[in-house]
């Protein structure tokens, strides 16, 4: 079946600041889902907000998050969840103190928690952690022992009530600021890796994979 070109937009989604700046294409939101390394994750524990960063990755309309099964994250099985991923692409310097701001890309996400149990969905959600990272990886490395995976807690949440928020580099001023005697601009901001440092115990003859080679995010 073919899935729709936008999220349906709900109560929830639908900021209440400058909701012309949200979008609910499916592909831009993938792709700030894809780029980035980390989310946050938002509950409710013991009557009070607990806000987690940690590792996730997309199947689809499916992301997982990870964490250790002795955590709190193993206890979420049906609770709500807000889950949000932003990237921030510069900083823009006005002449006002008012207007300083930074482009960025914002992914916010509500749904329920769905603890992973069974075996083959929690071995397919961790190797795709791994290739987020880096894609091809999990097929470059050992998988995990049975007590390895029994150590992880993996948790899914459904992409269905799902916004992307976005700012651009535009320098907002009040009227008249624009004469006044301070710089004003844009400084992009661009995540970049440096060469790989390979480990010290490398066994002989093991070269860099191909796709640690010029090594970037989106």
């Amino acid at each position: 079946m073919t899935q729709a070109a936008e999220y349906i937009q709900t109560d929830r989604s639908t900021p209440t600041r400058y909701a012309s700046r949200a979008s609910y294409d499916r592909d831009a939101v993938h792709a700030v889902i894809d780029e980035a390394l980390v989310c946050h994750v938002g509950f409710i524990r013991d009557g009070a907000p607990v806000v987690l960063p940690t590792v996730h990755a997309r199947d689809g309309d499916t992301l997982y998050i990870h964490g250790s099964s002795g955590g709190r994250f193993s206890l979420l099985d049906g609770e709500p969840l807000g889950v949000t991923i932003t990237l921030i692409d510069g900083l823009v310097l006005a002449r006002s103190w008012l207007h300083h701001s930074a482009p960025y890309r914002s992914v916010v996400i509500h749904g329920a928690a769905r603890v992973v149990r069974d075996v083959s969905e929690r071995r397919a959600a961790m190797g795709a952690l791994i290739d987020h990272v880096a894609p091809g990886r999990s097929a470059d490395t050992r998988p995990p022992t049975a007590k390895e995976l029994a150590m992880t807690a993996i948790v899914a949440i459904e992409l269905s009530e799902v916004s992307l928020k976005s700012r651009g580099a535009q320098i907002a001023e009040e009227p008249g600021d624009e004469e006044l005697p301070y710089w004003a601009g844009v400084i992009p901001l661009k995540l970049t890796a440096g060469a790989p440092v390979p480990d010290e115990q490398l066994k002989p003859g093991v070269g860099m994979p191909d796709y640690l080679i010029d090594y970037s995010r989106g």
